[in-house]
């Protein structure tokens, strides 16, 4: 399965789709790309005058492609329409802010996959490679 499969596999879509490309994916792990736009409506509220990308945004972020796209390649033609994907568990620190219009690189190394639950070491780097956040992040596919 190639990256622009996995990607169109995703169950998002905009305003909620947070993968732009990937840029390597195997077995044992992915790097993907995504830019925050700044017209993004939670950017309006978030915070008055200096808007920051929530930390729960860049969770989503990290979990779409460290997890997400990583299952969507590990599980391959076992993925049906019917396929459902939910997040379990996640440990994220976040170190630094993005901001509106900023590019973010995720790596995703796999840790485990068994029982199709995928748990991953995932960090999210700024355009710097500056370590923006990081942490571990688990999912299921069923």
């Amino acid at each position: 399965m190639d990256t622009t499969e996995i990607i169109e596999k995703l169950p998002y879509s905009a305003p909620f789709l947070f993968v732009d490309d990937l840029l390597r994916v195997d077995e044992n792990g992915v790097t993907g790309i995504f830019t925050f736009k700044e017209s993004s409506g939670f950017y309006k509220g978030h915070f008055k005058n200096n808007p920051v990308t929530p930390g729960v945004i860049l969770t989503e972020t990290m979990a779409q492609i460290g997890v997400v796209c990583l299952g969507i390649f590990l599980i391959g033609n076992d993925l049906t329409a019917k396929s459902q994907i939910g997040l379990t568990s996640t440990e994220i620190e976040f170190l630094k802010p993005v901001f509106p219009g900023e590019k973010v690189t995720v790596i995703s190394e796999k840790i485990y996959f068994r029982f199709n639950k995928l748990k991953c070491k995932v960090k999210m780097l700024n355009v710097q490679s500056q370590i923006v956040c990081e942490g571990h992040i688990a999912g299921i596919i069923k």
